[in-house]
């Protein structure tokens, strides 16, 4: 006979899972609450004023604004086409609503991005991906982008040395992004193409993940996993790189025709050189995860940068408007969309450490038995 108690027990369980157990797990929950108050306290002003013109949208010019909306999906979808192509699947389905839920966590909730990370981690691996192969094809996917958007200032030198005027705020921020850029570059040659340093911070990770707090599965040999990951995810690039260099491009190329369209929709027409350098320095601040998605440092800096590019004040707010609702808005809802066809087809997802402790586990083994087999080979 079943204990009366064993349900109230569960549900108990489950009620305490959801909160910190730990000093370590209050601060992961408060800190990032703090950092996005205090930034979006700081940005409130500029915030405040782009929010006050919701109603001037119904001014823009629709071919425009529709234009501007088209342009964002499709850099959406170079987006998914590169996690396609780093993930080695064929499914456009898994990818494309694993990414616009992971989008929407990300950019709803504050420090948002690991657990952005983590849901479309759970909706890949639930879709039948390999669980070490997400991890690696989603990193080696982020430092794509990552790296095509700091390379942004290096297009915009020919304006800088042309002699076009650029106000100095800009000429500052675009160099900040080369240096950033070059730093990057180096870093991510060497992770592709030795194997020390990644090993080495493999092991650390290990390491501080064995070492940690609380009852936790530990894991064992994760520098040959990283490795073998990083040697599959290189070696797709290198079939594909032509694809995904274009895919990288054709990303961020449609991004900023998306800000150009929302410009042109306001009647605006400032230098798209210096729009592209207003672009590229909004996107180099933006890297820091200070609000979720961006919230109001994306707003501040952008309507007050296309003003320094040449835009008129109040051109430059609305078509910073525009722009987040194509680029920020939409994808929040169509990820709603998105995770409820994602529920339909693979049911519903499990968020959680121990899942990917699991998967880490099980990737660890597969690594090693293929070891063990190509030694009796």
């Amino acid at each position: 006979m079943k204990d009366s108690s064993e349900g109230p027990r569960r549900a108990r369980r489950r009620k305490r899972s959801v909160l910190p157990d730990s000093p370590r797990g209050w601060v992961r929950r408060i800190v990032p609450l703090v950092v996005s108050g205090v930034a979006l306290y700081v940005v409130l002003p500029r915030l405040a004023r782009v929010f006050a013109s919701w109603p001037d949208l119904t001014e823009l010019r629709p071919a425009w604004f529709a234009g501007s909306i088209v342009a964002e999906t499709g850099s959406f979808v170079c987006t998914f086409g590169i996690q396609r192509l780093t993930l080695g699947t064929r499914s456009w389905f898994a990818v494309v609503t694993a990414g616009l839920t992971g989008n929407t966590v990300t950019d709803v909730l504050p420090g948002g991005d690991a657990a952005g990370a983590a849901v479309q981690f759970s909706m890949l691996s639930s879709a039948g991906i390999d669980g070490a192969r997400v991890g690696a094809g989603l990193s080696a996917a982020s430092l794509l982008q990552i790296g095509g958007l700091l390379a942004l200032p290096v297009l915009s030198l020919p304006a800088i040395l042309g002699g076009a005027h650029v106000s100095r705020g800009l000429v500052e921020t675009a160099l900040l992004g080369l240096v950033s850029f070059a730093l990057f570059a180096v870093g991510s040659i060497i992770l592709l193409t030795t194997d020390r340093p990644l090993a080495v911070i493999a092991r650390a990770a290990e390491w501080l993940w064995n070492h940690r707090p609380g009852r936790h599965r530990s894991t064992t040999d994760l520098a040959a996993v990283v490795l073998q990951q990083r040697n599959a995810v290189r070696s797709v690039l290198g079939r594909h790189s032509i694809q995904a260099v274009l895919l990288v491009v054709g990303r961020i190329g449609l991004d900023y025709s998306s800000l150009l369209c929302a410009l042109r929709a306001t009647g605006a027409r400032p230098s798209p050189s210096l729009v592209l350098l207003a672009y590229a320095a909004t996107n180099v601040i933006a890297l820091v995860p200070l609000t979720p998605g961006g919230l109001g440092v994306v707003e501040g800096s952008l309507s007050g940068l296309l003003v320094l590019a040449g835009a008129p004040s109040s051109d430059a707010v609305v078509a910073t408007l525009a722009y987040r609702v194509a680029s920020y808005w939409l994808p929040i809802c169509a990820g709603v969309v998105a995770y409820f066809f994602f529920r339909r087809r693979f049911g519903p997802v499990s968020v959680g450490a121990h899942g990917g402790d699991t998967q880490r586990e099980e990737a660890t083994r597969s690594h090693q038995s293929e070891k063990g087999k190509r030694s009796l080979e």
